[in-house]
């Protein structure tokens, strides 16, 4: 098993992005692949899981190993490949993930892309009891700073707000300085959050 594979960030496309270590470069499926945008052409380590079946081996790349260690919980599922394991990661967060599982929120599970009735009940079945402990998460809150419950299209929408305000150059600690305030907005639409967040940014 590759645990995790250190290099140079060579490339990064819409899904995947290539490491060079030793001379090698390696193509490695992510959830979001430009959360590694600010580190193109620099060393980094991406935490890796190594999928293998009969007629493909794949590496997919994690950037927190709580996201790999789902990953592989997910692919335990019966009815969820790694597509679909992806998909989930690309729109929530493990707590929420969690919590869901805890309280057999249904509506929330079913919001992911591929994922019916029966595939989140599936969940629930497989999963939970079992990923608390592992993840250390105590209780549920999936609450925003507002009170208010935040989907998984409004949780991606504001991922690839921020992912794309530093691809115009802000820091990681400007953007973390206006996140709760986008965090507030009612709308999960991606372009009006970055309308928004350049707003902030002006008024700074």
């Amino acid at each position: 098993m590759i645990a995790y594979i250190k290099g140079n960030l060579a490339v990064i496309n819409e899904h995947a992005v290539i490491v060079e270590a030793n001379g090698v470069g390696y193509e490695i499926f992510c959830a979001n692949p430009f959360v590694f945008q600010d580190q193109i052409g620099e060393q980094v380590q991406i935490y890796t899981y190594h999928y293998v079946r009969e007629d493909t081996q794949v590496l997919y790349g994690f950037k927190k190993t709580e996201n790999k260690l789902l990953f592989s919980k997910l692919l335990n599922v019966s009815g969820i490949g790694p597509k679909g394991a992806l998909a989930i990661l690309a729109t929530t967060g493990v707590n929420d993930f969690v919590v869901a599982i805890e309280e057999e929120d249904e509506k929330f599970l079913t919001s992911f892309p591929g994922v019916g009735k029966k595939t989140a009940r599936q969940m629930i079945l497989d999963l939970k009891g079992k990923l608390p402990f592992e993840f250390d998460i105590a209780s549920g809150d999936r609450t925003s700073t507002n009170g208010t419950t935040h989907s998984p299209e409004k949780i991606k929408a504001i991922d690839d707000a921020i992912e794309a305000m530093k691809s115009l150059g802000y820091s990681d600690r400007e953007i973390r300085d206006i996140t709760p305030m986008l965090k507030k907005e009612e709308h999960d639409n991606t372009d009006e959050l970055i309308r928004k967040g350049l707003a902030l940014m002006m008024q700074k």
